[in-house]
């Protein structure tokens, strides 16, 4: 996923540079999305893991 959001922001640095705004914008966007939905994923697989880890002692 967050391999996904980083060749969107290439995607989107490269046709900024070429002049097209929006493939960039539209480009940045999707990163954005991918970004937070990486991050929302992320943060319910460590809340998921500490809670069904057993308790050590």
């Amino acid at each position: 996923m967050l391999r996904l959001t980083i060749s969107l922001l290439v995607i989107a640095l490269i046709a900024a540079l070429l002049g097209f705004g929006g493939i960039a914008g539209a480009a940045t966007g999707m990163a954005q999305l991918a970004f937070w939905v990486f991050l929302v994923l992320m943060l319910l697989s460590l809340v998921v893991g500490a809670v069904r880890r057993p308790a050590a002692g």
